[in-house]
C-alpha cells in the first residue's frame, strides 16, 4: 500500500489534532503537505472518501432511527427517490427482505426524527418500521482497505453510556458531521466561523475523543467506491436477558462493522444487529457464520439481510438540525415529495 493509499487507511482514526493536520500527515507519510492535500481532495471528489471528520457515539446529542418499508417492486424507484430527497435520512438502502427499504432518519431531536419518518410515510402512502436504537456494543465503520472483509480493529473501551455534548457545543459538533476543509489551517476555518480562537476546537475536539462522545476523528471513506461492494445486515431473536453479553461477543469479533441492540417491534422480534462489509457475498457471509458461531448466536433465530442497491449514504444530521432550517425550504421538499 502506498502512501497516497495509506492517508485513507491508516487515517482514518487518530487524524492530527493540530493546528497544520496536513503538514502533519506529510512528516509521517513521506509526502509533501501539498500532495497529502491533492490526495484527499481528489478522494472527496471522487467519492471514496465522504468527509474528514467525526463519528459520534449514540446518545451524545441529537436523534436518530433506523426505518425499514415494505416497497411493492414497481414502485421502489419513485419511494427510495422521495426517502433519500428527505434532509434527515442519511442512509437509504434496499436490501433482500419483505421488508426491502432501510433507512436512517437523523434529527436534533426524537420529535424531529418522528416528523420525519410519520412525513415520509404520509407522502409515500406505505407504514414504516421504527426501530429505536437501545444500546450499541461496536459503532466505528472504519474499513481495512488491506483487507476482503470488514472493519479496521483499533482497541477501546467497553460500550459506555456518554454524556451529552452541551448545547453551547453544537455548532463545533455540527462542523464535524460535515467535516474539514482541505487548506493549511482547518480548524482555524471552523475557529473563525464560531468566533472561538483554534486551540478551544482543538481541545474540545481532544475532550469528546477521550470522553467517548467521539468514536473517532478521521477520514470517513465511502465502503462501495473503496472496494466494498457486498454488505449484510444480520438480525438475531435473543432473549433479552442474554442480549448484552451476546452484544458484547459480536463486538469483539474481526469483520464486524457495527453492532448494536435495537428495540422489537410489531411483526418483527429481533433486537440484535450486525453489519458485516466486504468485497465479496461469499467472503462476508463467510464471516456471518463465523460471527455467528463464536459469539454463541447459533441457537438464536436470525435472517440475513443483504443490501442490493444503495440509494444515498451521506453523514448524519444530528447537530445540524435539518428541522430547524428556514420553513421555506422544507415546504418546498415537502411539496416535491407530495408531487
Amino acid at each position: 500500500m502506498d502512501a497516497r493509499q495509506c492517508l485513507l487507511n491508516d487515517w482514518q482514526h487518530g487524524f492530527p489534532l493540530r493546528a497544520r493536520p496536513y503538514a502533519q500527515l506529510a512528516q509521517v507519510t513521506g509526502l509533501t503537505e501539498a500532495e497529502v492535500m491533492q490526495t484527499l481532495r481528489q478522494a472527496l471528489a471522487d467519492g471514496r472518501v465522504s468527509r474528514i471528520g467525526g463519528v459520534f457515539a449514540p446518545g451524545v446529542g441529537g436523534a436518530s432511527v433506523l426505518a425499514a418499508m415494505a416497497v411493492p417492486d414497481h414502485r421502489i424507484e419513485t419511494v427510495a427517490a422521495r426517502v433519500s430527497a428527505h434532509p434527515g435520512v442519511n442512509h437509504n438502502y434496499l436490501r433482500e427482505h419483505r421488508l426491502n427499504l432501510w433507512f436512517v432518519m437523523t434529527g436534533s431531536d426524537r420529535q424531529a426524527v418522528e416528523s420525519g419518518v410519520a412525513e415520509l410515510e404520509s407522502a409515500c402512502g406505505l407504514r414504516a418500521l421504527r426501530l429505536p436504537l437501545l444500546r450499541a456494543y461496536h459503532v466505528d465503520l472504519g474499513f481495512d482497505l488491506r483487507g476482503r472483509c470488514g472493519a479496521v480493529r483499533r482497541p477501546g473501551r467497553a460500550a459506555v453510556n456518554v454524556v451529552p455534548i452541551s448545547a453551547d457545543q453544537w455548532p463545533l459538533a455540527g462542523r464535524a458531521e460535515v467535516g474539514l476543509a482541505v487548506t493549511e489551517r482547518p480548524y482555524a476555518v471552523w475557529a473563525d466561523g464560531l468566533g472561538w480562537d483554534e486551540g478551544r476546537v482543538l481541545q474540545c475536539l481532544q475532550d469528546w475523543l477521550q470522553a467517548g462522545q467521539l468514536k473517532r476523528f478521521g477520514v470517513v471513506v465511502r465502503h462501495h467506491e473503496l472496494g466494498f461492494a457486498a454488505n449484510a445486515m444480520v438480525v438475531f431473536d435473543v432473549p433479552d436477558a442474554a442480549a448484552d453479553a451476546c452484544g458484547q461477543a459480536l463486538a469483539g469479533q474481526p469483520g464486524v462493522t457495527l453492532a448494536y441492540r435495537r428495540a422489537r417491534a410489531a411483526g418483527w422480534p429481533y433486537n440484535l444487529y450486525v453489519m458485516v462489509h466486504g468485497a465479496q457475498r461469499d467472503a462476508v457471509q463467510a464471516v456471518i457464520e463465523r460471527t455467528t458461531a463464536e459469539a454463541g448466536l447459533a441457537p438464536y433465530p436470525r435472517e440475513v439481510l443483504f443490501s442490493t442497491r444503495r440509494f444515498k449514504q451521506t453523514g448524519a444530521r444530528r447537530f445540524r438540525g435539518w428541522d430547524a432550517a428556514p420553513a421555506a425550504p422544507l415546504q418546498e421538499m415537502r411539496d416535491a415529495l407530495a408531487g
